[in-house]
């Protein structure tokens, strides 16, 4: 064979080598259309993370990523992360990311719940942590004074926003970005608002939690939050039913009756003055907002309207808000509504 013969030999083993490599290692690894994420946890094992890995890969891809962990002993190495698989991706370039730890940031939006238990168990499915570490930590008084805050009081930090964080984000860090985010939020302008109602940004927190469970209407939170200040300021007690919800752990209920009035609680804004302890939802910026701009008014009175669209009839005495409650109650008799 002469020499342009072997060079074509030579040219053309060197193209199949290289669509060898570029098959197992760089091709998409994917098998689906749209981006998959795989979540690498502390407990995995290398055979863990190929299962994982397998679920969206294309059976060509494993033996390449296969052949990258064997002979870089990635199996004594695996870092714990949130990986995103695309059609872009190819097995080298995850392995690369994985073996770096160079992973997706996750986009976490604080959940609106009530209970410090319902938001451990969201973050915990959003993040590595689990559920029951932010329980633990959500009920130990001296991790929350780390924090300027109490076991009623820590939601308080928890301001509603999108963040992106890492998803193996340990515990004490996540908290610490929590705490950052709060600091942040109350600007030297939110700080002066909040003085000028009388209140401290925790107890702007509290009262907005409040209005936000009155309703959903967000063009009426300011004048629900005018006649709290109201109230609030004359020493009168804030009687907020939703305290009352929360106090009971009865959120599902229509009417409050007179015996639930009486309930032993320090979130029982009936027979308690002032705000409650901590607030009883995280609440919404809007709710937030509405607080810091609330409406001037006389009104020291409301209650839901009988059309049942979830907006109030205020009152700035009690002969008129009698005649709105009864109206209410009434519209709850014919609908034949008891709890």
């Amino acid at each position: 064979m002469n020499k342009k013969g072997v060079a074509c030999l030579l040219i053309g083993a060197l193209i199949i080598i290289i669509g060898v490599f570029y098959y197992f290692f760089f091709a998409s690894l994917s098998s689906k259309k749209e981006a998959v994420f795989v979540n690498i946890d502390d407990n995995d094992n290398i055979d863990s993370v190929y299962m994982k890995i397998n679920q969206a890969a294309a059976p060509h891809q494993m033996v390449g990523f296969k052949m990258l962990t064997a002979l870089t002993g990635y199996k004594n190495h695996i870092r714990t992360g949130h990986y995103e698989i695309t059609k872009a991706t190819g097995s080298f370039t995850l392995f690369r990311r994985m073996k770096n730890g160079r992973q997706t940031p996750v986009d976490l939006t604080i959940p609106s719940v009530r209970t410090n238990e319902r938001l451990a168990a969201e973050l915990g499915k959003k993040l590595m942590t689990d559920s029951t570490q932010f329980i633990r930590f959500f009920k130990d008084s001296a991790q929350c004074a780390k924090y300027d805050c109490d076991t009623a009081t820590i939601l308080c930090l928890f301001i509603p926003n999108t963040y992106e964080i890492y998803w193996n984000m340990p515990l004490d860090k996540f908290m610490k970005r929590m705490k950052k985010e709060y600091d942040a939020f109350w600007t030297p302008t939110r700080l002066n608002q909040a003085k000028a109602a009388g209140l401290t940004p925790k107890q702007v927190i509290i009262l907005a939690s409040i209005i936000d469970e009155e309703t959903a209407n967000n063009a009426e939170k300011p004048d629900i939050a005018g006649m709290y200040l109201n109230r609030y300021h004359k020493g009168m007690p804030l009687q907020a039913d939703p305290t009352i919800k929360f106090a009971t752990r009865q959120f599902q209920l229509r009417r409050i009756y007179d015996k639930l009035l009486f309930i032993k609680s320090p979130y029982n804004t009936y027979r308690n003055l002032g705000l409650p302890i901590g607030p009883i939802r995280i609440p919404s910026l809007a709710g937030i907002n509405a607080v810091l701009n609330y409406a001037h008014h006389n009104y020291i009175y409301m209650c839901a309207k009988e059309d049942f669209s979830g907006t109030h009839r205020f009152a700035s005495t009690y002969a008129e808000h009698m005649t709105n409650a009864k109206r209410y109650a009434d519209a709850l008799n014919k609908r034949g509504i008891i709890h």
